[in-house]
């Protein structure tokens, strides 16, 4: 089957642009010969990936099925050529760490540049997504390390024990009046919650807490950044929540305010994993050992 990296790129670019002529253009190509890409890729395969609707395209559910698939082709073209260039400039190794967002501004920026202060001769590159997705892949072995919310765990591999931290409660003086004293889940479930979305610790958190009291979460507003929790947050449009450094990290005006939380639902444990055979040993292995050492 030809399949090359351009037509990967290509399929993905019109998935996420609903069309082939700015997909095409994202990629310098004529409009003319990303068509005929795909019209060939349809042909090999034996199936339609894109179907024309009004003002584009749209992807079908065959394309659905395969779109995982070409995004993994996709992650291991850019390790294969991360990997490489790594190698060509002299480097020891280099190593991925997917990570939630939380866990990125926490705990790991901090780590990282100690590690390459440590170890410059390493290359190291971070992917942040939730962990769920850091999850997937680690199992796809397009990651070395992930970091996730233990429970939200379902990989069969060892988990280290790695950091920990805790959502509270966010809101906008202007819109919401909370008390001093920490709050229960039963004072904001029939409040608007914004939340992180589906594969989030967060989301998890917040689905355990309104199943605790017989309810489904009506997951109204959810986001994919805690930036764009703060704005809706900021405006009125819900409660948040978020780790009290990752909330800290925007500095919050004085219109904004948090509260703690009662009971243990929104503890969160993060553990590491890594897969072994792709990276170098003992480069991964000092990673790790940075990685899962105490802080100070």
């Amino acid at each position: 089957m030809k399949f090359d990296t351009t037509t990967v790129r290509l399929i993905l670019a019109i998935a996420d642009e609903g069309s082939i002529s700015r997909a095409a253009d994202k990629l310098s190509l004529a409009v003319a010969a990303a068509s005929r890409r795909v019209s060939d890729l349809e042909a090999q395969l034996g199936i339609k990936l894109f179907q024309r609707v009004p003002h584009g395209v749209e992807i079908t559910e065959s394309g659905t099925k395969l779109l995982d698939y070409i995004r993994q082709i996709d992650n291991l073209i850019d390790r294969l050529e991360g990997d490489a260039g790594a190698l060509n400039e002299g480097l020891d190794g280099r190593i991925i760490i997917g990570a939630p967002k939380a866990v990125v501004i926490q705990f790991l920026a901090r780590e990282i540049a100690a590690i390459q202060r440590k170890f410059p001769r390493i290359s190291l590159k971070v992917v942040e997504e939730n962990s769920k997705i850091v999850q997937q892949l680690l199992r796809d072995k397009v990651i070395d390390v992930g970091i996730y919310e233990n429970k939200s765990g379902f990989l069969d591999l060892p988990k280290f024990p790695y950091r920990e931290d805790r959502l509270v409660l966010v809101y906008s003086r202007a819109h919401f009046r909370f008390r001093d004293a920490p709050v229960s889940i039963d004072e904001f479930l029939d409040l608007p919650v914004v939340s992180l979305g589906k594969g989030s610790a967060v989301l998890s958190a917040v689905q355990r807490a309104y199943r605790s009291r017989g309810r489904e979460f009506p997951n109204n507003f959810t986001v994919t950044g805690f930036d764009t929790m703060l704005a809706l947050v900021r405006n009125g449009l819900g409660v948040g929540l978020m780790p009290p450094d990752v909330l800290r990290s925007f500095h919050p005006e004085e219109a904004l305010a948090s509260v703690e939380l009662v009971g243990d639902w929104h503890q969160r444990n993060y553990v590491l994993s890594c897969l072994e055979g792709h990276a170098q040993q003992q480069t991964l292995h000092n990673v790790m050992d940075e990685l899962l050492r105490k802080p100070a």
